[in-house]
Order: structure tokens, then sequence, then C-alpha cells
């Protein structure tokens, strides 16, 4: 099959590989990362390419595999024209991006760091705007914020950087949570998460009771996204990041993500009292906001951060009309701002990268020195101004008429142009201030620079950004027309309306405000002077952050507050705590059902052997209690009471579970007895025989509470689910094992998390104990001296003679494990023995000088072939870890099974013994380096 079925995803996914290649090239040369960060852009528009076609032919190419079907989820993409649009200003600029990044970073700068979060970044948004199940959606979203988290506190070491971050992810962060309610509810309204099912049932939605609620919640995601008010205040704090971060992120992608959806949900959410009031006043407060608060701020990134605030209220107001020509002039927008905020953020970029400041008190003067920077920040300024036979003047107006067009729907509405008028009149006199004030006005004040023109690559993506705002200015039919008419259909899901992109339309209202808004937006430069001081008097001090850390606090402060309270630096008041409530809410169940406590299922009888397990069990743990100072012979007495165990699941005919206890078992006395090795040899005594007779009591009662419990569940007729699987083990599966069959088919996805948390683990262990020194005792608690023959012969030899026998078996399991007690995990478990056993008996140094094995790389391998396992069931049509099997006969060997389940289970073999031996050895490892060991080949 071709690529080109699956071009899509390949799309989306392809940054995320770039990801991982950019931090890795970036050990070969300083700015490969740079150029392997544009290869991977250029192959993802490629791949983009061969589909563009079909949304200018009025198709929607839609491509969808089976993940989750159970819960809705879809593997699924979606490409029209509103997704078209936005992933090639994604893409486009983002190459734009890449470009100018590698000559605006530093020497001191990680290039290979920084393309690595641009590229997650980039393949986040990719995979919201390409997404056609709303689930998937909401994943690609909480990764843009993640992302964008790490490219917003890029430079760590300043701490308006790590601050911004943290404000950025905590707003964002809780708008994604109620995007995903807001998505919940919609998803059960419709019956279904796929956007072609969501944009057609648009009435049914618009009908519904629960719609206010589902509004509500998706656009607090969209405000907070795309800083509307009154969540605007995140953005400006998120300029500590690099230029070419904010110049991508926080023009023309991240804050676009909420228009976006804005856009996306516009056929199904829009047409309503409440989408009008909720959306238009949003956008008209933030618009205003935005467009005054710019002028009056001296850093430039400040001054371009609110402006871009502004313009998005611009656009979300549009989208509060709901009308379809409100629509048009939404999107005809989106395009114009990403073109000129861009290139003007890259130019503020350039002006502090040649400079050293962006400080527009100390900026004066810089045509001279720097003409061609000036030539292009004057051009986009003047787009942003709106300026005539630019492409935000062809937008503005169209915006200024549906201003018009909403003041005619009632008595009120006359307030909206005159209040646009206003603030457009601020966005004339901040972009003004931007050219003035920088490149005219004097001569520089103390910079910390001799100003001069960037690198020659560093200006052509703003020299191609400026070019577009131009062409599309002057020739709009021949420029954007097309792009536009397809976004705008992509948008309404229906053919766009009449519209005209003419530069000239004639005297009428909308351009009497355009002029007059150019001509105040002067004057009002011209008294700036006199509005500073007003402004410093009036509103100089107010500032978001106040009521944001004043709530951030407040809550920081209960939290704390209530965990002083439950949570006291003890594991006995935390464990009172936890099965105090339970027992609360066992009695509270068993006082409110009206039926008998026991059911009346007969027992089964009582055989001396079970007998005299149980006797066994219970006397190891009441042992367990009472020695429970003398750690390593309480630590026997937990390996007895888990060998009852095992021995239980063998009397109940669960042979599976029998081998994983005493693999587990082993596994984990080895882990106690290297960890105990650091710990004092018998623990303090309780102190307080109130405590040990509380703690006594709830002991008790909660035994007690656990007993009747199953005797009540087990004393009645219960329908279990395990006939379903008993019954379809074999014909759906393949397996007679039915618990491995369980583990590799039927809950693989259960399986797979559980691996990845294992492979977690085993990592974060090893981060934790990496280079770290203990103190560790040298003689036991009698004072003698341990035997400093830490590796007996006898013990070396059996050991080397085990360990084929032992990988042996392991195999001998692992095949087996289909169809008889065995598997990836038991086998890997018994690999694991094997393996440390040597490491125990011969020591590290002359193991690991015959086992070169990193497991590192052994836990990679086996999460990738797990994880690729379930995406080659969904290139071939089937939902996710589907697995499938068929009976070969060969001569000799005979009819056998091979199923595909093996090779998941492959991946999880790996994981356990990858995770458990980096684990094991690395404690090893802490063991010797706190005894100041060093190994004979650092000594040569």
């Amino acid at each position: 099959m071709s690529l080109l079925a699956f071009n899509l995803p390949i799309v989306a996914l392809l940054p995320f590989l770039g990801a991982a290649l950019a931090a890795w090239a970036s050990k070969f040369h300083r700015v490969a990362s740079a150029w392997v960060s544009a290869g991977i852009t250029v192959l993802a528009l490629a791949f983009l390419a061969p589909a563009m076609a079909l949304p200018f032919a009025g198709e929607t190419l839609i491509q969808s595999w089976a993940w989750m079907p159970s819960i809705g989820l879809d593997f699924a993409f979606r490409l029209d024209g509103l997704a078209l649009l936005f992933a090639l200003l994604i893409l486009v600029i983002g190459l734009l991006i890449i470009i100018y990044a590698r000559y605006y970073l530093s020497a001191k700068d990680s290039m290979g760091r920084f393309f690595a979060y641009l590229m997650m970044f980039m393949g986040s948004m990719l995979g919201i705007v390409l997404s056609e199940n709303l689930l998937q959606l909401v994943v690609f979203w909480e990764l843009t914020s993640l992302s964008s988290f790490l490219l917003i506190s890029y430079w760590q070491h300043r701490q308006d950087a790590r601050h911004g971050a943290r404000m950025a992810l905590a707003i964002t962060g809780a708008g994604g949570l109620a995007l995903l309610g807001g998505v919940l509810l919609l998803g059960n309204i419709v019956g279904s998460y796929n956007l072609t099912d969501v944009l057609a049932a648009g009435e049914m939605i618009r009908n519904h009771e629960l719609y206010l609620p589902i509004l509500i919640l998706i656009l607090l995601g969209v405000f907070t996204k795309s800083a509307q008010f009154p969540f605007h205040f995140w953005l400006p704090h998120a300029m500590a990041a690099p230029t070419p971060v904010s110049a991508y992120l926080h023009s023309a992608t991240m804050v676009k993500a909420g228009i976006f959806l804005l856009a996306r949900f516009f056929p199904a959410l829009s047409g309503t009292p409440e989408w009008t009031w909720i959306v238009g006043t949003a956008g008209l407060l933030t618009f205003m906001i935005g467009a005054y608060t710019a002028m009056f701020k001296h850093d430039l990134k400040g001054l371009l951060a609110y402006s871009t605030i502004s313009h998005l209220g611009l656009i979300t107001l549009l989208f509060g009309f709901g009308t379809q020509m409100a629509a048009v002039a939404a999107i005809f927008h989106i395009i114009n701002h990403a073109t000129f905020k861009a290139s003007l953020f890259m130019v503020a970029g350039i002006i502090d990268h040649e400079t050293g400041t962006r400080d527009m008190r100390k900026l004066s003067g810089l045509l001279k020195y720097m003409p061609h920077t000036a030539v292009l920040a004057m051009i986009a300024a003047a787009a942003m101004a709106g300026v005539p036979l630019m492409n935000g003047f062809l937008s503005k107006e169209m915006f200024f008429e549906q201003a018009v067009f909403a003041a005619e729907t009632s008595a009120w509405a006359w307030a909206i142009p005159v209040l646009v008028t206003l603030a457009a009149i601020f966005s004339v006199a901040y972009s003004l201030r931007f050219i003035h004030d920088v490149f005219f006005d004097g001569e520089p004040k103390d910079l910390p620079k001799v100003p001069h023109e960037p690198p020659r690559f560093m200006k052509i993506p703003v020299d191609l950004l400026v070019v577009i705002c131009l062409a599309v200015g002057i020739l709009p039919m021949f420029t954007v027309a097309p792009i536009l008419a397809v976004a705008v259909a992509g948008t309404l899901q229906a053919t766009p309306p009449e519209y005209s992109l003419s530069i000239w339309h004639g005297f009428n209202l909308p351009l009497f405000m355009s002029m007059l808004a150019l001509a105040l937006g002067v004057g009002v430069y011209m008294i700036r002077e006199r509005l500073y001081k007003l402004h410093d008097q009036i509103l100089g001090r107010v500032d978001a952050r106040i009521g944001y850390n004043a709530l951030l606090n407040a809550t920081l402060t209960l939290s704390l507050s209530v965990t002083r309270r439950f949570d006291k630096g003890s594991l006995q008041h935390a464990a009172v705590w936890i099965i105090g409530a339970s027992l609360v809410a066992g009695i509270i169940g068993f006082m409110t059902v009206d039926a008998p406590l026991f059911g009346d299922r007969a027992a089964l009888p009582i055989d001396a052997v079970t007998l005299t397990a149980a006797i066994v069990l219970i006397a190891a743990t009441i042992m367990t209690v009472v020695i429970h100072q003398q750690r390593f012979l309480s630590l026997i007495s937990i390996g007895v009471v888990g060998l009852i165990i095992a021995l239980g699941f063998v009397k109940f005919s669960a042979p599976d579970l029998a081998l994983t206890q005493l693999s587990v078992e082993i596994v984990t006395i080895v882990l106690l007895l290297l960890a105990l090795y650091f710990l004092p040899q018998t623990s303090p005594k309780e102190i307080g025989k109130l405590r040990l007779g509380r703690d006594a009591v709830i002991a008790v009662i909660s035994g007690v509470g656990v007993t009747l419990l199953t005797l009540a569940v087990l004393t009645r007729d219960f329908a279990p689910i395990s006939e379903f699987f008993l019954e379809n083990s074999v014909p759906g599966g393949g397996g007679t094992n039915v618990v491995n069959v369980i583990l590799v088919d039927f809950r693989g996805i259960d399986t797979l998390g559980e691996i990845v948390v294992l492979a977690l683990a085993g990592l974060g262990i090893y981060a934790m104990l990496e280079g770290m020194k203990l103190p560790a005792p040298d003689q036991d608690a009698k004072g003698r001296f341990w035997n400093p023959d830490a590796h007996p012969a006898i013990m070396q030899t059996l050991t080397r003679l085990l360990l084929p026998l032992m990988l042996l078996v392991a195999v001998f399991i692992f095949l087996r494990g289909h169809n008889l007690p065995g598997g990836g995990f038991i086998a890997g478990l018994i690999a694991s023995v094997a393996l440390i056993v040597q490491y125990l008996a011969n020591g590290i140094d002359w193991t690991s000088e015959r086992m070169k094995v990193d497991m590192h790389t052994v836990i990679a391998y086996g999460l990738l072939i797990g994880t690729g396992t379930g995406l080659v069931s969904i290139a071939i049509g089937f939902p996710f870890l589907t697995s499938t099997f068929e009976y070969l006969t060969w001569p000799v060997v005979g009819k056998f099974e091979v199923a595909s389940a093996i090779a998941f289970d492959i991946g999880v073999f790996l994981v356990v013994v990858g995770a458990t031996v980096l684990s094991l050895v690395q404690l090893g490892k802490l063991s010797r380096a706190s005894h100041g060991y060093v190994p004979q080949q650092e000594k040569n």
C-alpha cells in the first residue's frame, strides 16, 4: 500500500520524529539540528502536497483507523479547506522560523534542545488542525501546552522565563481540561466523537439542554489558549521565550489554536444568542484592551504581544457576530495577521540581536544603521495598522463592514462600530510608534551593541513574509483568493457566500472608519507623552498577575493546610486516614442495603492441606508484625507469606499467577536486600501505647470488614466476566492460556500501559541513583565486620553453570505462554533473575564486561516492539493491538500455531528484563560507590 494512503498521519507525526533526530544531530555539529528540522518540515510539506488538490475540488479527505472503538476513539485525520490553511501556516511559517532561529540563537544556546522542542510543538499543532476525532484533538491540544511550556522556559536560567512558562501552562492546561469536558458532553449528545458527525448535528446540539454547558466548556478552552479576556494576561509574560518562539507560537500558531477551534465548531455551535453574547463580548473586550495596552509598552515584544492579543480579539469578535460573511472576514484576517505579525516579531528579534536591547526608549534612529530591516518593519507595521495597499487593510475593511452590519441588528449595537473604531485608532498609534520610535526620532541612546544589519539569511524569512503582505494587499484575487475560498468552505461546511476582495469599494462607512482610524491614530501618537503620564497615574499599576498570583497563592495555601492536616510525614498516619475512610464507607454501605449480609451459596469444604497453609500464612503474617524491628528476619517472614499466596494460586488452578508471584517474590527479595543494606538493621520501637492500641483496633476492624465483604460476595451467585474470556480465548485469541490471551490481546492496551509504567519506574530508579553515594555500614549490629569474600568461588561456579539453564527455562516459558502457563512477563522475570544472579555472584564489573547490553536500549526496543505491534494492526485496518493467528503444518514439526501476539509478548519480555536488571544493578553500583570502590579499568 502506498505511503500516500497514510499521508495525513505521516504529516502530523513526522515532526515528532524530527524532534528526536534534531536532538541527536546536535551531537555532530551545532547547526545540524536546524537543517534536520528544516528537512523534516519540507518532507512534511511534500507528504501534504498530493492531498492539497482535494479541498480545492470541494472534497474532504478523511483517513481513519479504529483505535479504541468502544470509547469512540479513532486514529483519524481530516483534510478540508480549513485544515489545509492552518497546516500550510504551521509548516511554511515554521520553516521560515527554523531558518531564522538558526542565526538568532547564540553559541551558548543548545540548538538540539531548542529544535527538538520546536518540532514537538509543530507536530502537536498539526495534530490539532488535522484531527478528525475530537478525543485525539484534545490529546494534541494538551501536547501544545506541554511543548510550549518547554519552549517558553527554554532559557531556564531566567526567572521570568520560568514564571511565564508556568503561568502559560497553568492557564492553558486548565482550559484544556474544560475543553475535554465539553468534548465528552458533545460526543455523548451526538453519539460520536468524529468531526464529520458533530458538524452535521449542529441543529441537535443547539437545541439540546446541555448546549450552554458544552459551549462554556469549549469556549474556556478557546479563550485560555487564544489569550482572550479575562485570560489574556499570560501571553505577554510568555514573551520571555526566545523571539523565534514568540514569532511562531504567539502570533502564527499556538494562540491561533483557539481561533481554529472557533472556526472548526462554527457550524455546530454558532447561531445562538449565547454564542453571540459570550464570544462577541470576549472578543470585543480583548480587542480593545489589547490595542490600548500595546500603546503604553516600551518593550518591542511587549507591544507586539498586546497587539497580538488585540488582533486575536478582533478575529474572535468576527466569529461572535455569527454570520457567514463575518466568518469570511475572520479567516482572511487569520492569514493576514500570521504574515505581518510573524515578520514583526522577527524584526523585533533582529533589533534585539543586533543592538542588545528591545527598549524603545533607547532605540532611535536605526534607519541609517539598519535600512533593510527598517523597510521590512515599515511595510509589516503598515499592514498591522491597516494602511491601504497592505493585506491588513483588506481584512480590516471587511471587519468594519461586519461591525456596521451588526449595528443594524439592535438598538444598542450602534456602540460596536464606535468601539472597534476606537480600538483601531490605538492600533494605528502603536504601529506608528513601533516605526517612529525605533527607526527615526533622533539617535540611539546607550545601546549595548553597535547596531548593524543581521546576516542575510536572518532577513530572508522576513523578506518573504513582507512580500506576501504586499502581494495580498495589491493583488488579492491572484494571491489569497483560492486558499481563502476553500478555507471558508471548510469552516462553514457549506458553499461560501459571495464576497469581494477588491481594493476599492467606493466611499462607504467602513472606508470612513478606516480613514478616521488612520488620522486619529496619528493624532494619538502625537500626544503620546501626555497619554503616558495619564496612563501611569490611572492604570499604570493595574496588573492581572496580582489577581492570578493571589488565586494561585490561596490555592497553594489551602492545599498545604489540607496536606499538613492529613499528611504529617508518617506512613502510619496516612494509612490510618485511608483505612479509616474505607471502613466508614464500608459500614455505611452495609447499613444502607436492605438485604442479608450473606447469601445462600454453599461454601467449599476445608481440607487439611488448605487449613495448614492458612495457619502458616496467618502465623507468618503475625510474625512479620511482631519481629518487624529485625528487618532481615521480617523480610524472610514476608517471603513465606508470598510463597503461601503462590500456593493458594496453585490450589485454585491459577498457575500463571503462581509463576508470576514466585518470580516477583524472588526479584522483590533481592531488591529489598539491596535496599536494606543502606538502612539500619533494626527499626525504632513504637512510642505510645495509645497509638499502638489505636492501630490494633483499626487493623482488627478492617480485617473483619474485609472478611465480611469477601464472604458477602462469595456466598452469592454471580456471573463473572471470566466466562466471556473462557469462551472466546481460543476462537478470538487463538490461545488456550486464557490469562496470557487476556494480557496480549483482549486487554493489550492495559498491558502496554503497564509496561510503560514499568519502564518509567526503571528509568526513574536509574536516574535517582546515578552518581549517588550513601553511607553504607561495614559491620553488622553486633559489631562484626562483613565477610570480605563478596563473591565466593562456589557461588560463582554454580551460577555460571545455571545461567544457560535458567535462560533456556525463560525461553521455554515464553514460547509456551500462549497455550500453557507462561508468557512474556513471567519469562522476563525468570531471565532477569538469571542475569541478576550473575551480578550478585560474580560482581558488576566481571558481568558487565561479558554482557555489554545497555538495558536502556533493551527497554526502548521493548516499548517500540509493543507499540509497533499495535500500530501494524491499525495500518491494516483493525483496532489497535488486534492480534491474529494461523496454524501451519511443517514436516517433522507437525501442526503448530503462529500468533502475532508473540511480537507484543516480546516487547513485554524486553521491558521487564530491561527495567528489572537496570534497577537492581543500579542498586548494586550504589553499594560499590558508597564504599569508594573504583573499577580496575578506571585505576589503570
